[in-house]
């Protein structure tokens, strides 16, 4: 009889750290396990396809990339693999899956991200379900720089463990970097699933799971290969004497083989200041000719490294820790304590990695030290503002310039001022596109829809009425904006206008915060329009936010909430499910930040 070859591993005692063992053992046992040998020398019969459920919780598009990454890779293995969100899943078909991935943003400060409030929502009730048969393992998208690292993919992972199911690969918590930390996770779970503690071939996915799209052709351009867009256009929107600067961008994409869908958005790569640049080696006695490493891996003088591959303004938790043990004097050594917490996140405030490092002098590093503490640029993602029906060949975006003072600086924001203040037009900008298939208009070209940007938030409901206006979308759309003045914040105003006077806006709902003595913000116009605004709800329309996550869109939250009450008569549990409902159903869609 023959028996199978058995999968290698890497002992405990080579010369691997913890990673590089979890790694090497994940990929030679998934190389192994693809194609089953005899002893004989004869190949032994191909095993059957196995099933294996991808499920992906997103605010912005990045698990989503990051799912479909991981189903293509998977597919390469003999799996058969289906992406799904995490929005569209119940736990009663959940409990029919063998093999499970879930991939999963945290949203704010611990918050499960929109499209996931559902299925956590009935994952941690009492009844939920058992999975005594389910194998799972969970990769956590997060940002350090709060205090719920990743809470939850952390909380999806204890809960799935507490209600019996078992767990295949651990969790990886990958922070804004995430590529190294997700490249490690996906070549480890694919051995694990595919080793011989995985049950090979055993598991069938149930239909209602296989019915979901496969994972996307990767395009020539993406996040790690951004294309150089020519900057075409760079107009400020806001009139003389405003108190803020929303500048229109427009990019040339021709030749790039980027395509975009309006809600989708576009990811920018930026570059620092130089002055803050030459101000931070000076501080630290650099000449800006020491050799880093550069983003990626290569030597790089720490002049162009910190223009271009590091992130030079907001202190990572890894430095404030070095520079509190290389300044004993300092008095950050109190405020890492843990139940200085609230007092560290408020020195913080305002607080750029030049202010730490001014205030800690007897700090010292070598450049070198001081740049592999620093983290990498990360790109910044804008909703796009244009439909590629409307302009092709263009991709534009609609963007706040961040300025402000704070400790007796000028603060600027990395990238807006990049854009506004940095990049002369004709000159390029690296951008890739972020898909983001949570946040389309209605596919139904005859459903209503309802949007609310006020302020910057008016870029993708820009894209979508260029959209509809192109596909001659029978609907009707209503649109609420806002910001601070009228004569000076109207943000396209003209074309808004053209738009209402043509019929393409059914209702343009403007609310002025500092038109009047009382302040008006587009929560209150919702309010006041709630039977109308309750009617088009009931007639099947979408309901789609865009801005402020932390104020607006929690105050829209619960305008709608009280929309339902009083324009359908609906008690609050009954206006919590319908909202619920809205969400499930695709109807309730954020683009928040």
């Amino acid at each position: 009889m023959n028996s199978i070859q058995t999968v290698p591993f890497i002992p405990e005692n080579a010369p691997f750290t913890a990673e590089q063992r979890a790694y090497l053992n994940g990929y030679f046992a998934g190389l192994y396990a693809r194609v089953p040998v005899a002893t004989n020398g004869v190949a032994a019969a191909t095993r059957p396809a196995r099933s294996l459920s991808i499920l992906f919780g997103s605010q912005t598009g990045n698990c989503e990339t990051l799912a479909r990454r991981l189903a293509k890779e998977a597919s390469k293995h003999g799996f058969t693999p289906t992406v799904r969100d995490l929005a569209q899943v119940q736990l009663a078909e959940l409990g029919q899956v063998r093999d499970l991935l879930v991939i999963t943003s945290t949203y704010g400060d611990g918050e499960p991200p929109d499209n996931a409030l559902g299925f956590w929502e009935a994952l941690s009730r009492e009844d939920a379900p058992r999975f005594e048969n389910l194998s799972y393992s969970v990769c956590a998208l997060g940002d350090s720089n709060y205090t719920q690292f990743c809470r939850f993919g952390v909380d999806v992972d204890l809960r799935l463990e507490a209600l019996g199911a078992r767990r295949v690969c651990r969790r990886v918590d990958c922070d804004v970097d995430y590529e190294e930390a997700f490249s490690r996770w996906l070549a480890e779970v694919v051995g694990c699933f595919n080793g011989p503690g995985g049950n090979a071939g055993e598991s069938v996915a149930p239909a209602a799971v296989v019915s979901e799209t496969r994972a996307d052709a990767e395009p020539a351009h993406g996040r790690n290969q951004p294309f150089p867009a020519p900057l075409q256009a760079n107009l400020k929107l806001n009139g003389q004497g405003s108190a803020k600067d929303v500048r229109h961008f427009e990019f040339g994409l021709n030749g790039s083989g980027l395509e975009y869908e309006v809600g989708d958005a576009l990811g920018v790569m930026p570059r620092n200041c130089p002055e803050l640049v030459e101000e931070l080696l000076g501080a630290l006695g650099f000449s800006g000719e020491e050799d880093v490493p550069g983003r990626d891996g290569n030597p790089l003088a720490v002049r162009a490294a910190w223009l271009t591959d590091y992130d030079i303004t907001k202190p990572p938790p890894a430095l404030i820790r070095a520079v509190a043990e290389r300044a004993p004097e300092s008095h950050l050594r109190d405020l890492l304590k843990p139940e200085s917490a609230a007092d560290l996140k408020k020195y913080l405030w305002g607080r750029e990695l030049i202010d730490l490092v001014l205030e800690n002098q007897s700090a010292r590093f070598t450049a070198r030290e001081f740049t592999e503490l620093l983290r990498k640029m990360q790109p910044r993602l804008y909703s796009i503002s244009s439909s590629p029906k409307a302009h092709p060949g263009e991709v534009h975006l609609s963007v706040g310039v961040v300025t402000y003072e704070a400790h007796g600086r000028l603060r600027k924001g990395v990238c807006s001022t990049f854009l506004a203040e940095r990049l002369p037009t004709r000159e390029a900008a690296p951008v890739f596109v972020q898909k983001n298939s949570g946040f389309r208009p209605p596919t139904d070209s005859g459903a209503p829809c309802i949007m609310v940007g006020p302020g910057t938030g008016i870029a993708p409901f820009r894209a979508f009425l260029e959209d509809r206006q192109a596909t001659g979308a029978s609907g009707r759309n209503w649109l609420f904006f806002g910001d601070q003045k009228s004569s000076t914040d109207f943000l396209y105003k003209e074309r808004l206008m053209n738009w209402y006077e043509s019929g393409l806006l059914t209702r343009l709902d403007l609310a002025w915060s500092r038109d009047q003595s009382a302040k008006v913000y587009v929560q209150n116009k919702m309010l006041e329009n709630a039977p109308e605004l309750w009617q088009w709800l009931e007639d099947g329309a979408g309901f789609y936010v865009c801005g402020d996550a932390n104020r607006m869109a929690r105050d829209v939250d619960v305008a709608l909430h009280q929309v339902v009450q009083a324009g359908g008569g609906r008690t609050v549990a009954q206006a919590e499910q319908y909202v619920r409902d809205l969400k499930a159903q695709k109807r309730y869609c954020r683009d928040v930040y």
